[in-house]
């Protein structure tokens, strides 16, 4: 019986040089992945930090990682201290909340509210008065996209809004919580259905986009436009001595309001009522309408207005009922809506007032 043919020292030490040598190969691969990886990350962090965007927006590592001619975009940071920008998402907030407040809804956080296509579809039901057939609560990512899909599906429809305005959303951008996306789908929103607000003219963000070309990032800022003239909610606003007042003399602004405020109080002290602060004690409209009994020398029925609204309807009510008491005493129609009004609008409300006191000024 033959035995088993034995290997030689030096076949076994070529085996050993051979499995070092392919054990080595993997080692070197995977520190060239690394490597790569870091080459890319690195070459992230440099083109971030260039020149051309002064603010580095906190791309995380896997942002590094994109595909050829892939592109992505984010707001920078320093955006969202923007006074402009946040009046303009306090006063979407406002008008959101009146509008979901029966269904106990409160929406708090524009980039964390909207994103599931939950809120998004209470409030197109309400603004649209119709029904979606969707699931009501959905946890994952999948199902959650499924739903807002069909949500932005609606509003689409419901806009009618050219191909080139749909293209500011998607379905992708508002799932990941870009704030320029969803404030642009609740700005649409709020001009499709007159919403009443006034929003804030010419807000600007800056908006760093970052595109990986030959396997190099690039990045370039682009200025995305959210709102534009404050013609966008159905009429055009003119400017006026009031625009002048605010842009180019706040100073004057503190004796314009004393004027307006003792006029006003020469006749609400006659029933003990005193005003200190014009902006939130006319904004309800009670004032406004016994002001206007009290110029005009009759007794305003209190079954015409509400004494005490609580609600954003009450308060608008009681505003164009005061408003509808001008005109009757011959006063042109006030340039200033109700809403404007109601949402605590200075200029709208120094408008009003201003054209009393034009009028009235010589009333003991």
């Amino acid at each position: 019986m033959a035995s088993p043919r034995r290997e030689s020292p030096g076949a076994s030490t070529r085996k050993s040089r051979d499995e070092s040598l392919m054990d080595k190969i993997g080692t070197l691969a995977r520190k060239k992945k690394v490597k790569e990886i870091d080459e890319l990350e690195a070459e992230g962090k440099t083109a971030i930090e260039s020149p051309s965007s002064p603010v580095a927006p906190d791309f995380g590592p896997e942002s590094y990682l994109m595909e050829e001619n892939e592109e992505r975009s984010m707001l920078e940071p320093h955006c969202k201290e923007d006074p402009k920008l946040k009046e303009l998402i306090t006063v979407l907030l406002d008008w959101i909340n009146d509008e979901l407040a029966e269904y106990r809804i409160i929406v708090k956080d524009v980039e964390e509210d909207f994103y599931d296509g939950q809120v998004l579809q209470k409030l197109i039901e309400k603004l649209a008065n119709t029904k979606l057939d969707i699931p009501e609560v959905t946890q994952s990512e999948f199902g959650q996209k499924q739903k807002l899909g069909k949500v932005l599906d609606t509003i689409k429809d419901q806009l009618n809004l050219p191909k080139w305005n749909q293209a500011k959303w998607s379905i992708d951008s508002i799932h990941a919580k870009n704030l320029v996306s969803i404030l642009h789908l609740l700005v649409a929103l709020g001009v499709h259905y007159g919403a009443p607000i006034r929003l804030p003219e010419h807000v600007h963000v800056n908006i760093v986009v970052v595109q990986k070309r030959d396997g190099i990032l690039h990045t370039r800022q682009v200025v995305e436009e959210i709102t534009g003239a404050n013609d966008t909610m159905g009429g055009k606003f003119e400017r006026d001595a009031f625009d002048t007042l605010f842009d180019h003399a706040p100073d004057k602004l503190s004796v314009v309001k004393k004027s307006l405020i003792t006029f006003v109080n020469k006749h609400l002290n006659k029933i003990n009522l005193e005003v200190t602060e014009l902006e939130t004690q006319f904004h309800d409209g009670v004032y406004f309408s016994l002001l206007m009994g009290l110029l005009e020398g009759y007794f305003v029925p209190l079954y015409s207005f509400h004494l005490t609204p609580s609600t954003f309807d009450q308060k608008t009510h009681n505003v164009s009922f005061a408003f509808t008491l001008m005109q009757d005493a011959g006063l042109p129609k006030p340039k200033a809506r109700p809403e404007d009004v109601v949402n605590m609008d200075l200029k709208s409300t120094l408008r009003v007032l201003y054209n009393l006191f034009t009028k009235y000024k010589h009333l003991s």
